[in-house]
Formats: C-alpha cells, sequence, structure tokens
C-alpha cells in the first residue's frame, strides 16, 4: 500500500494557498512549480511547501484534505503563514 500525502503550498508573491494530495510529494512539487504549463497553480508560482501529513488511508487523506478546504481547515493554515 502506498503513503498519501496531504501538502500545503503557499505563494507568498500572491499570498495564495493550495491544498492537495499525492503519493509522490517531490514530483507533485516540481510539477507546481517548474513542470505544468496550464492549471490553477501555474499562475501563482513559486510555491514553497508549509505542510505535509502523512497517512497510509486513502480515505483518510482525502477527509483530511476535505478538511482543510473547510473554514476551520483555512485559520489552520492562515495560523502556517503567520508563522513563517
Amino acid at each position: 500500500m502506498e503513503e498519501l500525502v496531504v501538502y500545503i503550498l503557499y505563494s507568498e508573491k500572491f499570498s495564495k494557498t493550495y491544498t492537495d494530495l499525492t503519493s509522490s510529494l517531490i514530483e507533485r512539487f516540481k510539477s507546481h512549480n517548474n513542470l505544468s504549463t496550464k492549471g490553477y497553480t501555474l499562475k501563482f508560482r513559486p510555491w514553497i511547501v508549509i505542510h505535509i501529513e502523512f497517512f497510509n488511508s486513502k480515505i483518510e487523506a482525502i477527509n483530511r484534505e476535505k478538511y482543510l478546504k473547510t473554514g476551520i481547515g483555512r485559520e489552520f493554515i492562515k495560523n502556517l503563514i503567520h508563522k513563517i
């Protein structure tokens, strides 16, 4: 079973965040910052990783990603940004 990572990216230049999950964080991060030619993250480069969480269950990872996209989750992210 592969490990999943829920991650939060932050674009300091544009004050934007991006939350997603992946099984390959390094490759995904490269894609967000260098490789992709379309999509949301292209517009707000460069990105830094400000938070990661590891999961063995896809359901747990999806639930955590959904939680981080709620109002309470966005407050959590806002607090992370203030610590940078």
